[in-house]
C-alpha cells in the first residue's frame, strides 16, 4: 500500500513539475514578436551600483513612459542617489525629477531584444555632508544614453543601460560658485560594466 501511494505521489509531483515548466515555456514563447503600439505605457526601474575602492555609489531611477508610436516614447522620471567617499567621509545625496524621450532603433531575436537611445533632462536637489558641515545645491542635468530591453514575457523586460554617450551637469550651491561639467564618450562600450545599471520594465 505504501509503495502504491509513493508511486502515485511521485507521478503527481512529476506531472505538476511538467505543468509548471510548460507554463514557463509558454510565457517565454509568448515574448516572441513583442510589438509596441501607440498608447502603450510602461513602468521601469533602473538601479546603479558601484562599490569597492574609495567610493560607494547607489542610485535608483523609476520611470513612467508613454508610447507615441511603435518606436518613440516620452515620459517622466525620478532619481535618488547616494555617494560616499570613505577617505574623506564626504557623502552626497541627490533627489531629482525629470523628463525623457526614447527612440527604439533596433529589434533582434524575433523582437524580444529592443535597443534604444534616450535623451533626458532633469532638475535635482543635492545635499553634501562634510562632517561636521553640510551644504545644499540645485542642479540641472542633461544626458544621452544607449540601452536595451530584453522581453522575457510580453509584458516584462530586463533593462540594461550600456553607455552614457553625452552628459551635462550644472550645479549651483547656495554658498559658493556654480560649476558646469560636460562629458562626451565616443567609445560607447568601454568599461560598460564598471558601474552597471540594470532594472525591469513592465508594459501595460
Amino acid at each position: 500500500m505504501k509503495t502504491k501511494f509513493f508511486i502515485i505521489l511521485s507521478m503527481l509531483t512529476f506531472s505538476f513539475a511538467n505543468a509548471q515548466q510548460g507554463e514557463v515555456d509558454s510565457e517565454m514563447n509568448s515574448a516572441k514578436g513583442v510589438t509596441f503600439q501607440n498608447g502603450d505605457m510602461f513602468l521601469e526601474g533602473s538601479i546603479k551600483i558601484s562599490t569597492g575602492g574609495d567610493t560607494d555609489y547607489y542610485g535608483f531611477s523609476p520611470k513612467f513612459g508613454y508610447l507615441l508610436s511603435d518606436k518613440f516614447a516620452v515620459g517622466a522620471k525620478l532619481n535618488y542617489s547616494s555617494e560616499e567617499v570613505e577617505a574623506t567621509r564626504v557623502k552626497t545625496n541627490v533627489f531629482g525629477v525629470g523628463a525623457f524621450a526614447r527612440y527604439y532603433f533596433l529589434e533582434l531575436d524575433k523582437k524580444r531584444f529592443k535597443a534604444f537611445a534616450e535623451a533626458g533632462l532633469g532638475y535635482g536637489r543635492n545635499k553634501i555632508e562634510t562632517p561636521p558641515n553640510s551644504d545644499t545645491s540645485n542642479s540641472v542635468t542633461a544626458d544621452i544614453t544607449v540601452g536595451l530591453n530584453y522581453f522575457v514575457t510580453k509584458n516584462i523586460a530586463v533593462t540594461f543601460t550600456l553607455a552614457n554617450v553625452l552628459a551635462y551637469n550644472s550645479v549651483a550651491p547656495e554658498n559658493g560658485k556654480s560649476s558646469d561639467t560636460f562629458n562626451l564618450n565616443i567609445n560607447l562600450f568601454e568599461n560598460i560594466f564598471d558601474q552597471p545599471q540594470f532594472g525591469l520594465l513592465y508594459r501595460f
